[in-house]
């Protein structure tokens, strides 16, 4: 991939690309997450988080921006949060057929160009602890892992994550 990473991604501002993200979540939450979570869990956390409502009141209310490169990766950062000059990247995946070919460094070029814009000097987010694959991905673009987190989603549903933090 030549182009630069904001040329690949589009900003989802409308229902069509709400619902591109939907989809692209779907493939890829079921794909990636079932072996690690169980599909009971996955179908309840796409609802919860990646369902047109949800993404359109993170979007609206939450501060939100999301980003897709439709059939391909989409990611969504929180600027200035939990505070000012902190980002939290809430979502990065990238469709199974897609990766290993630039795509998730793509998506993170873009993440730290945004947060870079924002004057954020940290990008946070949270991972699986067994997802061990994205773990080492993600340390070998300089996060490191910062403290265990065990959240509580509803439903006798629980994250078991890492969060893991990069200076920029």
């Amino acid at each position: 991939m030549s182009p630069e990473p904001a040329e690949l991604f589009e900003r989802v501002e409308t229902h069509a690309q709400i619902a591109a993200v939907v989809s692209l979540a779907r493939e890829i939450w079921k794909h990636h997450y079932v072996p690690l979570i169980g599909a009971a869990q996955v179908d309840y956390m796409l609802e919860r988080y990646q369902s047109p409502a949800a993404i359109e009141r993170q979007i609206r209310d939450e501060g939100y921006e999301y980003y897709v490169a439709r059939g391909t990766a989409y990611l969504a950062i929180v600027p200035n949060h939990p505070r000012p000059g902190v980002a939290h990247l809430n979502k990065i995946y990238v469709h199974p057929a897609k990766q290993r070919e630039g795509w998730g460094r793509a998506v993170m070029a873009l993440a730290e160009q945004r947060c870079r814009d924002l004057a954020c000097g940290e990008l946070w987010l949270t991972v699986n602890k067994r997802n061990t694959g994205s773990i080492a991905f993600y340390e070998r673009l300089g996060f490191r892992k910062t403290g265990a987190l065990v959240t509580d989603i509803g439903e006798g549903y629980v994250m078991d994550d890492w969060r893991m933090a990069k200076t920029l």
